[in-house]
């Protein structure tokens, strides 16, 4: 039987991989330009940090202070970065590949931060660990023919976007201290910070363009609040039971949801070596789970 820590992971995988498949159409919708992924981004954020607020008040939990509250504000800011320019890569197409880079990089480095403060989680899991990289990179790895190619701007963005992530999930761990909710409305506290500064730095030096947000990319960016803000508490929820690398290298484990959603409402049909992708990332699953 899966312990609470894989459990709570894996289900934060899922709805993170279709979170990023709504902010990918949601950027899309809004023109595929970095204001049109900040404006998702922040409406996504907007509408979580609303709902964030009213569970927190009526559970009563005291608001975080001290490390956590700072943690969850770095966490915020390194989100809302990581998101736009992740955004803007998977409304360039070939959604499953930048997915999988990004998802490379999340893994490894809280992973690193767990060895390192938490010890060693025994052999098989530092294999699982090993493998589940091994997976993502399989997924990642080559051209997808049925889909478009990736340009070199493209797999840089997913790149910074996945180191930005690492820092981000290993940020959140030590907000999580304070609890679940108010750790993810100070972290939704730093992204709209962030993004917003980002947005009105834009105003000034590029060519205005009219309008907020069309009304599909709107409803693409609720959707991803819903997704992206379940999956983020879940994650909290995960390493609060447990250790942070498990957590980190299962719920990085999303670019196979992203992929099968991509397959299923883009026809990005997965290649033979993302299909083989998929099958290692499950026995590395047994592997850290058992």
């Amino acid at each position: 039987m899966l312990e609470a820590n894989a459990m709570l992971a894996l289900a934060a995988a899922v709805l993170w991989g279709g979170g990023d498949f709504s902010g990918g159409m949601g950027a899309k919708n809004a023109g595929g330009t970095m204001r049109g992924a900040l404006c998702v981004v922040l409406t996504s954020h907007a509408a979580s940090f609303c709902v964030l607020v009213v569970l927190a008040s009526l559970s009563g939990d005291p608001f975080p202070r001290g490390g956590p509250f700072w943690w969850g504000l770095l966490a915020g800011v390194m989100g809302g970065l990581s998101l736009t320019g992740f955004y803007v890569a998977l409304s360039r197409g070939a959604m499953g590949v930048s997915a999988a880079i990004s998802g490379l990089l999340a893994a490894a480095i809280p992973a690193a931060v767990s060895l390192a403060g938490e010890g060693s989680p025994g052999w098989r899991r530092i294999v699982g660990f090993f493998v589940a990289g091994a997976s993502i990179w399989i997924i990642a790895a080559g051209d997808n023919p049925e889909a478009k190619p990736v340009s070199s701007g493209t797999t840089w963005l997913a790149i910074l976007s996945g180191a930005g992530f690492g820092v981000y999930f290993t940020a959140l761990k030590f907000a999580g201290v304070a609890g679940v909710v108010w750790p993810m409305a100070t972290a939704r506290i730093g992204s709209l910070t962030t993004c917003s500064l980002m947005l009105v730095a834009m105003s000034f030096t590029a060519e205005k363009e009219r309008g907020w947000l069309p009304r599909r990319a709107v409803l693409w960016a609720l959707s991803t609040a819903l997704l992206d803000t379940s999956g983020n508490m879940l994650f909290i929820a995960s390493t609060r039971a447990g250790r942070l690398d498990v957590a980190a290298v299962l719920a990085s484990l999303y670019p196979a949801s992203t992929i099968l959603l991509a397959a299923w409402m883009l026809h990005e049909r997965p290649t033979r070596r993302q299909g083989f992708g998929m099958v290692v990332a499950a026995a590395a699953v047994v592997m850290i789970t058992l």
